[in-house]
């Protein structure tokens, strides 16, 4: 009896952690990050050096991403579509990849026809800076550079919820 009893509560308390994981407002961030502003970055591509601070001015969505992860693969024709969306109205998706493999990395970008701005991190280092640790996640930054909301997990950016949240940071100063 003191068996099933213990394997039952084992049992609740699983189904509850499972729970307090899959709800929305777990997945969407930590709201105490909001207002900070978002660490700069310099990445060097083609002999070249980018900066997250050239998009100021922008709204960002900045996205941590690999080809090897499935969820990333799932929410990348909904980045592709929002990209498409916002670069009109002062906005970009920034993608930032972890592939260590320069090969699967632009097989991916190929294949799912990204249409945003990505570059590779294969050391983890802009990630870590932010407080990454699972992917796919995002930051959504504003115009100033603030972050104006953390978002872990796979998305569809086409979503009224997201859509709207977007939609007001674009038309924000």
């Amino acid at each position: 009896m003191k068996q099933k009893l213990l394997g039952g509560l084992a049992m609740v308390a699983a189904i509850a952690v499972l729970y307090v994981f899959s709800m929305p407002s777990y997945r969407q961030g930590e709201p105490s990050i909001a207002g900070r502003r978002a660490p700069d970055f310099t990445i060097a591509t083609d002999g070249k050096q980018f900066h997250l601070s050239d998009l100021r001015g922008k709204v960002v969505v900045l996205d941590f991403w690999a080809s090897w992860c499935p969820p990333c693969v799932e929410e990348a024709s909904s980045m592709n579509a929002l990209q498409q969306r916002i670069s009109t109205q002062g906005g970009t998706v920034l993608g930032i990849s972890w592939d260590d493999d320069p090969a699967a990395y632009q097989k991916f970008l190929q294949e799912h026809g990204v249409n945003f701005p990505t570059y590779r991190d294969d050391n983890r280092k802009i990630g870590t800076n932010y407080g990454t640790v699972m992917i796919p996640e995002v930051y959504l930054i504003s115009r100033d550079g603030r972050i104006a909301r953390k978002i872990v997990g796979p998305q569809d950016w086409t979503s009224p919820e997201l859509t709207a949240a977007l939609d007001a940071l674009l038309r924000s100063n």
